[in-house]
């Protein structure tokens, strides 16, 4: 085979293992993220304290008075870190992995 031919698909070989490496990882951070997400909002839930066999009906009253006012509430949050404080551990963690 010729020599340009040989090296052009070795190159495609290693641009599709990178390719493949990066799918896996921004698939890995969605799912960090989407975790992160419902993480805060059963925080949010549970601190608005009602009971379990009310909450229907604030979730409906909740979306209701989005709707008419097209604002959201201020629920309080609980303090879990924000997406920047993870990326920031996870790239910390990705540079002592690297380093061992």
């Amino acid at each position: 085979m010729n020599l340009k031919i040989e090296k052009i698909t070795t190159e495609i070989e290693r641009l599709r293992e990178k390719i493949n490496a990066k799918q896996l990882r921004l698939r890995d951070l969605e799912r960090q993220k989407t975790e992160l997400e419902n993480a805060e909002i059963i925080a949010m839930i549970r601190s608005v304290d009602i009971a379990p066999n009310e909450f229907p009906a604030f979730v409906r009253m909740f979306k209701e008075m989005q709707a008419e006012k097209n604002i959201v509430p201020n629920l309080p949050t609980a303090s879990y870190p924000t997406t920047a404080e993870v990326t920031e551990n996870n790239k910390k963690k990705e540079d002592d992995l690297l380093e061992n």
